[in-house]
């Protein structure tokens, strides 16, 4: 009897940092199919609900081929009930910084791998806590221009680093993909980290 091959990869995210995350654990996709989603929340909807639907609609957007599964996540920054969305401009980032300046928010990345016609979804929660922000050190944050592109105005991983004394939970959610929970639903399909030069 013939060994099943597992599927292959795709990411549905044109995000370089879920694709260094993935790298990290030895996961290399075998392509790279971003999903063009309307990412506008819906009037009054939870910002769980919304992280969760956002993977979810991603992962059935992507067209696949029937030996393929795609992974698919969505992050967003939540302050009170206020969710945080990529920054549309260096005003709308120092609005976000400064309502994060001083207090605990909360990072919801959900991830969806999509195999055949199942969908397998989880959420994960990081508290992170950032220092209260000086004027000068905010207009020096915003001048770097790291806020481009990232949910809440900030990476982890990048300048705003410097502003984060504390985190409780999953420091690589923050940054896009938790990683523990990642390699446990891609082994779930069989999909496993492979060593570098390893025969696909």
């Amino acid at each position: 009897m013939a060994e099943l091959r597992p599927p292959r990869l795709v990411l549905g995210s044109a995000s370089p940092r879920r694709l260094e995350l993935l790298a990290q654990i030895g996961i290399t996709p075998h392509a790279l199919r971003p999903a063009d989603i309307d990412e506008t929340p819906r009037p009054g909807e939870a910002a769980r609900a919304y992280v969760r639907r956002m993977a979810v609609e991603k992962a059935q957007a992507i067209t696949l081929d029937a030996d393929e599964a795609c992974l698919t996540g969505d992050t967003t920054v939540l302050v009170g009930r206020r969710i945080l969305g990529k920054p549309a401009d260096r005003a709308e980032a120092g609005e976000f910084m400064r309502l994060m300046s001083g207090r605990r928010h909360v990072v919801l990345t959900s991830m969806a791998l999509r195999h055949g016609d199942r969908i397998a979804e989880r959420l994960v929660e990081t508290k992170v806590r950032m220092r209260s922000l000086d004027a000068q050190a905010l207009e020096d944050y915003l001048d770097m221009g790291d806020w481009r592109g990232k949910a809440g105005a900030y990476a982890i991983q990048g300048a705003a680093a410097a502003f984060i004394p504390w985190i409780q939970g999953s420091f690589s959610a923050v940054v896009g993909l938790p990683l523990s929970e990642t390699a446990a639903m891609l082994a779930a399909i069989g999909i496993h980290p492979r060593p570098e030069g390893a025969r696909s």
